[in-house]
């Protein structure tokens, strides 16, 4: 993806921002960012792996989360914020994704957010490398905690119940017992994964939505495989089937050779362990 068009996604997110509680689709964007409707909606689904129906949706909810839990506002004036006709509209689709009602989400006085603002500032040379890219996936440092948490923030929508604090504490843990490998093109994280020698669990995979199609999850997987985690069975939890709140993490689990194990409760949400079928892997090669 060029850098004029990664420019043009900034502004459309930066026009989306300025506008979450007004009413906001594809016709009004393009008509603002003078876009055929087409274009816009290629080129932001492309870029970001959402569409802008769902970015918009799981942004406005985060917003709501975040009111719910640091304001006193009632529950209807933060739905009609939201975009919502209605508290009953509105507590149907954040149960849907939150897995609790907004007035027990409320009372539990824990935020976390479905979706943050996509912020694609960086440099990223070999994203338009005609090359077949040479994925070096190297143990992370302490100095790689920066670029890493700005990764993070861009693929939360995969992670219930993540909190960034605590998650910074358990990477400084992982990071000291060589359990955590990074991927970067130049400054920035592309990819990042975390795992546990004891359990063969992969506790954390994550990649840089431009570099979804460049097969770095694969490259991760291989290095455990073969160096980390030869012999162990490696495993990994997501969404369980059909949960509103999956953007396509279940579909590319299974993808990379990954078989249904049991379903799970982390956290207090619903989630399916998935295990990696070595075989499948193998044939596949």
């Amino acid at each position: 993806m060029h850098h004029t068009k990664i420019e043009q996604i900034i502004s459309v997110i930066d026009y989306i921002e300025s506008h979450l509680s007004e009413k906001l689709d594809l016709e009004i964007i393009s008509g603002a960012m003078h876009y055929s409707k087409y274009h816009l909606h290629r080129m932001f689904t492309a870029a970001v792996g959402l569409t802008l129906h769902d970015y918009i949706q799981r942004r406005r909810l985060t917003e709501a989360a975040k009111l719910l839990v640091f304001s006193e506002q009632p529950i209807l004036d933060i739905a009609l914020k939201s975009g919502y006709e209605s508290q009953q509209a509105f507590s149907n689709i954040f149960t849907a994704m939150y897995k609790t009602s907004p007035g027990k989400y409320r009372d539990n006085e824990k935020f976390y957010p479905l979706q943050l603002k996509f912020d694609f500032g960086g440099n990223y040379p070999m994203l338009n490398s005609k090359e077949a890219s040479n994925w070096n996936v190297t143990f992370a440092a302490e100095n790689d905690i920066p670029c890493w948490m700005e990764l993070v923030r861009l693929v939360i929508d995969g992670f219930p119940h993540l909190h960034a604090d605590e998650y910074e504490a358990v990477l400084r843990q992982k990071i000291r017992a060589k359990q955590a490998l990074i991927l970067k093109d130049g400054n920035s994280a592309v990819g990042a994964m975390l795992f546990s020698y004891q359990t063969g669990a992969i506790d954390f995979m994550g990649v840089h939505p431009l570099y979804r199609k460049k097969g770095i999850p694969k490259a991760f997987l291989e290095k455990v495989m073969t160096e980390l985690l030869n012999g162990k069975e490696i495993s990994i939890t997501t969404f369980r089937e059909g949960d509103k709140a999956d953007t396509g993490h279940r579909r590319e689990i299974q993808d990379l050779g990954f078989a249904e194990a049991e379903l799970l409760i982390e956290f207090g949400y619903p989630t399916q362990r998935f295990v990696l079928n070595r075989e499948e892997q193998n044939h596949g090669k």
